[in-house]
């Protein structure tokens, strides 16, 4: 390996080990947005940033539950040629 590759490698994992550990919170001289108008409590970070359930729903539209054998479908030919 050649110098620049090691560098490079160093440069990375120094960049990598210096993330934040601390808890979010807003920066100085800022708070945190305004409480939404139909919420009964301002929100807390964590809060804001826990993705709502609708965000990921679960699939419900696979027709197979388990790995089965599919049925003959009559339609299922081959292409013209």
């Amino acid at each position: 390996m050649n110098s620049r590759t090691i560098l490079a490698a160093v440069a990375l994992l120094a960049l990598a080990a210096c993330g934040k550990r601390d808890a979010l919170r807003p920066a100085d001289g800022h708070s945190l947005p305004p409480k939404p108008a139909t919420a009964a409590a301002q929100p807390d970070v964590d809060t804001l940033l826990t993705p709502p359930v609708e965000t990921r729903p679960g699939r419900n539209d696979d027709v197979l539950r388990r790995s089965e054998e599919r049925p003959d479908d009559r339609f299922n030919l081959p292409p013209p040629g």
